[in-house]
């Protein structure tokens, strides 16, 4: 999308915005609930036929074989062994289930997807040409277009909007916010994100993702077992926390960034990593980290030289 003070982002983001030029107010005009986020590198994946909702609800961590036309969920396909593969953000709207992931990941997506049909009334297509995500936050009273399909959240609404639309949009409902203001809401109310808060041997527990994005009460998708087993039986190796960063650090800690525990001095092991680190207009420099479960909640810890306060995000 093309707009005046436009400054792209990095990595798997690097196709939308960062900002615009003012990150803080960005980031306040989202809290506040005014202007809209650019999300159009997601990828968009649509479902459609009679079976689409039975079906996935065999594929998915998500209980979906009744979900209720307009109401929006999350749900995760995981591996056999029960390591997050694909983190989805879905709404269906009567006909069609309409869902978005992360950017470039749609192809995998559609494969796995397209070998799982069998004999079920199904048809999967990538809408990602086709329609763009842009994001409301919570209380924006910005108009949606007529027979533009939403998903509405606690924290604000996603729209799938046609990409011949996008611009015109945009101009019309305005302030725009960069994705790095996004974020920064998004750490601030540690809502994890596929390929940052994950690596290859996530599992659902260690982020917080029970009960939003998995629905204990069903079985039979891939990577149930191992779902069930931690839950019923034991822990997550590693759990989310939130941390508050040393504010007279001028970088923050890129993701990867080792943890150690402050007492240990310099040359202590490591005990977790920064997954996405931040400056929020009001909390200052925060980040989200895994950390290995027995360390302990009240502990002081250091990123390379950053100082770091914790808060639990998951519970021990």
């Amino acid at each position: 999308m093309s707009l005046p003070g436009a400054v792209p982002a990095e990595g798997v983001d690097e196709a939308v915005a960062a900002h615009y030029g003012d990150l803080f107010r960005e980031q306040r005009a989202l809290a506040d609930g005014t202007g809209f986020v650019d999300l159009s590198h997601r990828g968009v994946v649509t479902v459609t036929g009679e079976d689409r909702l039975s079906w996935l609800h065999l594929l998915l961590t998500q209980h979906v074989s009744d979900l209720p036309a307009g109401r929006a969920t999350e749900a995760l396909i995981l591996s056999a062994h029960g390591h997050i593969e694909h983190a989805l953000y879905l709404v269906d709207d009567g006909e069609t289930v309409w869902m978005h992931a992360e950017p470039g990941t749609q192809e995998a997506l559609i494969a796995y997807l397209e070998s799982m049909k069998f004999f079920y009334r199904v048809e999967v297509a990538d809408r990602t040409a086709d329609f763009a995500v842009v994001h409301l936050p919570a209380g924006s009273i910005a108009e949606v277009p007529e027979g533009v399909v939403v998903r509405e959240m606690s924290y604000g609404r996603d729209l799938f909007l046609p990409r011949t639309d996008l611009e015109s949009y945009a101009h019309k409902n305005g302030p725009a916010a960069g994705l790095l203001a996004y974020e920064a809401l998004r750490v601030e109310h540690h809502r994890p994100r596929l390929g940052f808060e994950t690596d290859h041997r996530t599992i659902p527990h260690e982020l917080g993702w029970i009960g939003s994005a998995v629905h204990l009460q069903k079985g039979c998708y891939r990577g149930q077992e191992t779902v069930a087993r931690v839950q019923n039986l034991g822990k997550p190796p590693r759990r989310l926390v939130f941390l508050h960063l040393d504010g007279s650090e001028v970088h923050l800690p890129p993701h990867g960034t080792e943890l150690r525990l402050a007492d240990d001095g310099p040359d202590g092991r490591k005990i977790g990593f920064i997954t996405t680190s931040v400056r929020h207009h009001e909390l200052g420099p925060i980040a989200l980290a895994l950390v290995k479960r027995n360390v302990p909640v009240d502990a002081a810890l250091v990123a390379d030289t950053t100082a770091a306060a914790q808060e639990v995000v998951v519970e021990p």
